[in-house]
């Protein structure tokens, strides 16, 4: 007898480029029954959608496209908390390892989630204008954490064409203004923003020694070290650090040690399965340098340096979330960022990373001996790729 294989079910789904990320948005009514909720089943969709785990580490068979920045997933639902109008779930695929990561917020992939809302059938009519911004309140499942979107509207719908730019993306687009409210870890998980309390420590690495370091919670968790203390300039780009073995398992290192004293993990060995957080950051003052583009950035138009590793490996740009807490980080005196830009207090800066440059703002206040920031503002864009459905094989979940 000839052996049945089981066919293809049809999920409807919208792949979306959100900032310098791509990542397949699903409405979560939308999905398998069994995969509404939290669990292995969902995990087992989102991992056979974007092609992982491939040991070829290519995503050949899936959405995804071989990066961290690309191997992504997003879940909209129905606000669950008063006041809000969607709530926005956030999966980082692993590439060839077979796990979603759930620990953190995507901020590039942030911009879509409006549009998408909108789109979907989400918003409530009302609010959407015939032309202008419509101003959406979205609950962050995954950080527990608000952030309004401006989306803009020409003749009732999304506006996605524009001469908006963003280094790291190819074309221009429509502009989204972004805020973070509240962007720092509330003590949920991990501590204050400050973890350990102070604004600099000495973080003790195997191998490499005592570092200085800011551990900070805004955004998404990121430790900040500086580039000549790890034996590099920060202009560097993706092949100078991802073409070396053992410059990434450095990296890997730093994170590691560094979430344990985050108190975010109790043990390194935790850390290989908790890649998407935290992040690590090496800045520098500013330097001139060519980005990967081959477009000149001149130290004159930048206040400093700042490159990030995301899931193992150099980010081709920077992550919407790192890139608040780098504006969180500047904005509070003493951190590594903040003496990396000059020192002074401020409420804006504009970084140099590989693509190009970019700027974020923070507004921080102390109070009560403590820094608060209230909240980070960016702006980005995002466009839809391509809609309709996603199949995979029927006995995937």
């Amino acid at each position: 007898m000839s052996t049945v294989f089981p066919g293809q079910i049809k999920i409807p789904a919208t792949y979306y480029r959100g900032g310098t990320s791509k990542g397949v948005f699903f409405k979560l009514t939308d999905l398998p029954e069994v995969a509404q909720k939290p669990g292995e089943a969902r995990d087992k969709i989102l991992l056979r959608v974007l092609g992982s785990p491939d040991p070829y580490g290519k995503q050949i068979d899936g959405m995804g496209n071989a990066s961290s920045s690309t191997s992504k997933a997003v879940i909209i639902s129905k606000p669950s908390v008063p006041d809000h109008d969607v709530d926005y779930l956030f999966g980082q695929v692993s590439i060839d390892k077979p796990f979603v990561d759930w620990s953190g917020n995507c901020g590039n992939l942030t911009s879509a989630v409006g549009a998408f809302a909108i789109n979907n059938g989400l918003i409530d009519k009302a609010k959407i204008p015939d032309n202008g911004f419509c101003t959406i309140r979205i609950w962050q499942a995954n950080i527990q954490k608000t952030i309004v979107a401006h989306i803009p509207i020409t003749n009732g719908e999304v506006q996605e064409t524009g001469d908006f730019e963003l280094d790291g993306v190819t074309f221009p687009a429509a502009e989204i203004q972004l805020e973070f409210l509240d962007p720092a870890d509330d003590g949920e998980e991990g501590g204050a923003m400050f973890p350990t309390g102070n604004v600099v420590d000495d973080l003790e690495v195997p191998g490499i020694g005592i570092l200085k370091s800011t551990m900070i919670n805004a955004g998404i968790p990121t430790i900040f070290v500086n580039a000549a203390d790890i034996g590099y300039v920060g202009t560097e780009l993706q092949d100078d650090i991802n073409s070396d073995p053992k410059a990434l398992e450095k990296f890997e290192t730093i994170r590691a040690y560094g979430a344990v004293k985050m108190g975010l993990i109790a043990d390194i060995s935790e850390a290989a399965t908790r890649q998407h957080t935290p992040k690590v950051a090496f800045v520098a003052p500013p330097q001139s340098y060519q980005a990967s583009s081959g477009k000149q950035v001149e130290k004159e138009s930048i206040d400093l340096l700042v490159r990030a590793l995301s899931m193992g490996k150099l980010h081709h740009a920077m992550m919407g979330t790192a890139a608040v807490a780098i504006g969180t980080a500047a904005a509070i005196p003493g951190t590594l960022v903040n003496l990396a830009a000059g020192g002074d207090e401020r409420e804006a800066v504009r970084f140099g990373h590989p693509s190009g440059t970019l700027r974020v703002g923070a507004q921080a206040v102390l109070e009560n001996n403590q820094w608060v920031v209230k909240k980070a503002m960016m702006s980005r864009s995002a466009r839809i790729l391509m809609e309709g459905w996603v199949r995979v094989p029927a006995d995937t979940f």
